[in-house]
């Protein structure tokens, strides 16, 4: 059975979470369920939890993100909102996400220092785009508005690339978010961070296997 969670009002704890849709559909290829995804994420920052860092692929999303109440309660606004406005204002009564959700609970800034280059690299890893910052769903694309680093949590090297204070909106390019370039080349190169990659992916797949057997 899985552990009982921590209460994060009372800690400020910060995890990186991971969900998957239905069956593992790309639903997310479709930009109006994209850009609908955003607005619901976006509209409770701030009011129900920080949000650091973040990538929606088409099959899932990775987020870190420090809560200010129960983690349960965050994600059931981002999904059950999510589901909820599906229906609203795409008419679509589809299932969209798989049961349970992965969680892993930041504890030193090593930690949250690999997640955040998890997060930018999985596109690239797919591959959906040469660089992170060219994937235009994720945190890594410069100018998305994000909270900063929680305190303790600081690195003094940091490997992710550091986001902007400015809005942006990453729907007015005519570009393709998911076309594969020829060569997927990315800012992970060396074996130590494919295996960094390879180690963190592994994990992923045990937390979201447990979360859905629960």
């Amino acid at each position: 059975m899985k552990p009982t969670r921590e209460h994060a009002a009372n800690n400020a704890q910060t995890y990186f979470v991971t969900s998957d849709t239905w069956e593992r559909r790309a639903l997310f290829h479709a930009e109006p369920w994209a850009r609908l995804f955003f607005k619901v994420l976006l509209s409770h920052r701030g009011d129900a939890y920080l949000l650091h860092e973040f990538v929606l692929m088409p099959v899932h999303f990775h987020l870190l993100i420090t809560p200010f109440a129960a983690l349960e309660r965050a994600i059931q606004l981002i999904n059950g909102g999510f589901s909820y406005q599906v229906k609203k204002e795409l008419g679509s009564n589809a299932e969209i996400w798989r049961r349970g959700f992965a969680d892993h609970r930041i504890r030193e800034c090593e930690d949250y220092d690999k997640h955040v280059h998890y997060i930018h690299l999985n596109p690239v890893k797919k591959p959906l785009c040469a660089r992170p910052e060219e994937y235009r769903y994720s945190s890594a694309l410069p100018g998305w508005k994000l909270d900063p680093v929680p305190q303790g949590l600081k690195p003094e090297h940091f490997i992710g690339t550091m986001s902007g204070t400015t809005e942006v909106v990453p729907f007015q390019s005519g570009d393709k978010p998911w076309l594969k370039p020829e060569s997927a080349i990315g800012t992970a190169r060396g074996t130590g961070e494919a295996e960094l990659f390879q180690s963190l992916e592994n994990k992923e797949t045990q937390e979201l296997e447990r979360a859905h057997a629960t």
